[in-house]
């Protein structure tokens, strides 16, 4: 322990004495009771011990850590994935300045829809545990109103705030406004539409938020054939351009194959003191998300480090639980039930170049940035 604190150096010794070999999480304390570095073990007590044994051949920095500690805690848990959900939320929350850096604290926007009777959609960014679905996060602002405008040409639903109670409707406690007049609303609030018809718009905007374009398009012609059989051929092309709205609006996503559903997409550029990484999700094909951070590195962590942590933040930060993750490298990392794949060929290939094209443009974006500042 000769690279430790001299005055603390029998107390460290001490410490790491007494670890256990078992799985956990481990921080590292200053002389002022600061936490400093929060790591993750298979083995405590050999990871620890790594740091401090003489015959290892560190790189500065962390030569330099070692000598900042000035304390250890550990916390004992149960597998390696309980390690590393805790160092996630330990780093999150106390951002020491030798963990890795993700510089991404936005507050994303979702669309909510609210749990009342005919509900209301919009765009929010604080989730209330209320009952109502939220959909998202969108890590684009931009995204997450175009999917409102789509939602909005598709389908009759109020924009009003109104309680539209079944007492208040009875009671004609309301008067029709203009969205009325102009025929993008049916009338709820005067008993011209029921909660049933307009939970068809609901159920059917469900799918639209989950990705599932193809659903949302059979119902459609499923509806104008319907029209068109009985003779209704207004109705029938009022349908039709809702479906070209959807191929429009399909169009302008990339679609590579509507088999591949449910894909996370990570791409990764390092270097000396940074890295940038780009994420994609993928749904039906086609890209409904898309998001890139840049990251501090602080001990010369190896990709495959930098990789995990943007995975485990992304990933919680935008809810995904997707089952297959595509990268360009393995990232030290094992999920319950998701398989990690570095694709070669096909399509699967084509979405993970298309990440690194992303990632290449962040980085270039970042830095022509910092130049103009």
């Amino acid at each position: 322990m000769a690279q430790a604190n001299s005055k603390y150096k029998q107390h460290l010794e001490e410490i790491v004495k007494r670890l256990p070999s078992k799985p956990g999480v481990y921080q590292y304390f200053d002389k002022n009771g600061t936490i400093i570095y929060v790591g993750k073990a298979k083995s405590l007590k050999s990871r620890v011990s790594s740091y401090f044994n003489n015959d290892q051949q560190h790189g500065a920095k962390i030569t330099y850590l070692v000598r900042q500690i000035a304390n250890i805690e550990v916390i004992v848990v149960e597998s390696e994935i309980d390690a590393l959900l805790l160092e996630n939320n330990l780093i999150k929350k106390y951002q020491p300045r030798y963990n890795v850096l993700m510089k991404d604290d936005k507050t994303y926007p979702w669309i909510c829809i609210k749990k009342e009777p005919f509900p209301r959609i919009f765009p929010t960014r604080n989730v209330i545990k209320d009952g109502s679905l939220y959909f998202g996060p969108y890590a684009s602002g931009k995204m997450m109103h175009t999917m409102l405008d789509l939602i909005r040409q598709l389908f009759t639903i109020r924009t009003c705030k109104l309680n539209l109670s079944e007492n208040n409707i009875k009671t004609r406690k309301f008067k029709v406004c203009l969205e009325y007049h102009i025929g993008k609303c049916m009338g709820a609030c005067i008993g011209e539409e029921t909660e049933l018809e307009y939970q068809v718009y609901i159920d059917e905007i469900k799918h639209l938020l989950r990705g599932n374009i193809h659903t949302v398009k059979q119902n459609l012609k499923k509806q104008m054939m319907s029209f068109a059989e009985e003779m209704e051929f207004e109705k029938a092309q009022e349908i039709k351009e809702k479906i070209d709205l959807l191929d429009n609006y399909q169009s302008k996503s990339v679609v590579v194959n509507t088999s591949l559903n449910d894909l996370d997409i990570f791409s990764i550029i390092s270097e000396e003191d940074e890295a940038y990484v780009n994420y994609l999700k993928v749904i039906n094909g086609a890209i409904v998300q898309a998001h890139s951070v840049l990251i501090k590195k602080r001990l010369a962590e190896t990709d495959s480090e930098i990789l995990a942590h943007a995975i485990l933040n992304i990933r919680k930060q935008l809810h995904s639980n997707s089952k297959e993750i595509l990268v360009p490298i393995l990232p030290e990392l094992k999920l319950p039930d998701v398989k990690f794949l570095i694709p070669q060929r096909g399509d699967k290939k084509k979405l993970l170049d298309l990440s690194e094209r992303n990632v290449k443009f962040y980085r270039l974006s970042s830095l022509s940035y910092r130049v103009f500042r």
